[in-house]
């Protein structure tokens, strides 16, 4: 029986150990909190699941809570300047999602993938694990795979400088988990992915979700530097945080604002603050001579949240890694295995974090503000962008290529 060992219980790393365990495999999995910590803790993402990867948790057999979340059947983009033009009218699109759109908040899910865990026969060491410790785990392990880049663990991943534009986080966030939202019958949008642009300002996202006291709300500020919505530096406590962000909307989206004006946290730990530097590192790192260790997810791939793209490479990557080492049989995971393994994976994800670069530049490219716009008069462009999200390949010829945006939109015009 192989031994491999995982640093890491998010999404890809707990997702890859349970398919590992399914699949005869010795398993070794480092947890920084046991399950009640998870639970019991902060918010940690917005972790929005579109069709693709809640079909490969489906599949893995881990999709538990189907009979409990809230399903978003389609997305909405409003566009509105109040400070630059306050009598503009609010330019807006929505179109329904071809596939189910869900999320169910990570304490939820961890916590309980965790506990199934242990419960299949999996080894957990609850511990944290910086990069002095990672030769210890590959020296008694014949893979270790690093899924997570806490605790310094990034560091040992060098930065892959032709596929990473930033060098700095392009957003400040802020994320509340609420009840008391309105969802009435007679609002549709209430339940859609909602995403409303002020272009001094910043987003705001909303979405559905099922948290640990039952379904809730998520608002999401994306926040650009110096707006109005760069405003989190004292991290206040959720109450105090959510108070700011109605007073938020009250200004720039007060159509928000009367579906949540009586809306209160979920918890204790409904809130969470930051900036993401987007990047993407080198997938092998060498630690103590010539062990190699391979890096998924988060450890080498990072994204800023404006898509909503991270739990599902989250999801594709322990999907494509987990039928690498299940192929390789009985030969050693070697670093040519890892390089190959990892640009499987890259194949896809590369679209993905393009999209996501490309929705983060200020200003956006010409062509992709004209491809955007022509979704606020094209339902066909509008349902195209929309269903996008669910795999950003789809973009290529049309949102992301000035020649193929050109040519789409001519063909708008004919």
């Amino acid at each position: 029986m192989r031994r491999i060992a995982i640093v890491g219980a998010g999404q890809a790393g707990l997702q890859l150990g349970l398919g590992l365990l399914g699949a005869g495999y010795d398993v070794t999995l480092v947890a920084e909190r046991r399950p009640d910590e998870v639970r019991g803790g902060r918010v940690t993402s917005t972790q929005l699941m579109f069709g693709p990867a809640l079909a490969l948790e489906r599949a893995a057999g881990l999709a538990f809570w189907d009979d409990d979340t809230p399903v978003m059947p389609g997305f909405e983009l409003s566009n509105w300047d109040p400070e630059g033009r306050p009598d503009a009218p609010v330019r807006r699109f929505s179109a329904p999602f071809d596939a189910e759109v869900r999320s169910v908040d990570q304490r939820v899910k961890l916590a309980a993938w965790l506990e199934l865990f242990e419960e299949r026969g999996g080894r957990v060491e609850y511990r944290s694990v910086g990069p002095a410790e990672v030769a210890a785990l590959a020296a008694a392990h014949e893979l270790t795979v690093l899924a997570t880049g806490r605790s310094g663990l990034s560091a040992l991943f060098g930065r892959d400088d032709a596929r990473s534009i930033f060098d700095r986080p392009q957003r400040s966030l802020a994320c509340f988990y609420v009840r008391g939202g309105r969802h009435d019958a007679d609002d549709p949008a209430a339940a859609y992915v909602r995403n409303t642009g002020v272009p001094p300002t910043g987003d705001v996202i909303m979405l559905r979700a099922l948290t640990v006291g039952g379904p809730c709300d998520i608002l999401l500020f994306e926040g650009r530097w110096g707006g109005a919505y760069d405003c989190w530096g004292d991290r206040p406590e959720p109450a105090a945080g959510l108070r700011r962000a109605l007073g938020l909307l009250r200004t720039y989206a007060p159509w928000e604002y009367a579906r949540f004006r009586d809306a209160e946290p979920t918890d204790p730990g409904a809130a969470l603050y930051g900036a993401v530097t987007p990047v993407v590192r080198h997938p092998v790192a060498r630690v103590d001579g010539d062990l190699r260790v391979l890096g998924m997810a988060d450890a080498i791939t990072v994204h800023d949240p404006i898509t909503g793209q991270g739990a599902n490479n989250a999801a594709r990557a322990a999907a494509c890694y987990l039928d690498a080492i299940v192929e390789r049989g009985g030969r050693p995971f070697d670093e040519p295995w890892m390089r190959e393994t990892f640009a499987v994976y890259w194949e896809n994800a590369r679209h993905t974090h393009a999209f996501t670069d490309l929705m983060l530049r200020d200003p956006q490219p010409e062509h992709v503000r004209r491809a955007v716009g022509a979704a606020f008069d094209h339902p066909e462009t509008a349902h195209r962008f929309a269903n996008g999200y669910a795999d950003p390949l789809t973009y290529r010829d049309w949102l992301m290529d000035p020649s193929g945006a050109e040519a789409y939109l001519s063909r708008l015009d004919t």
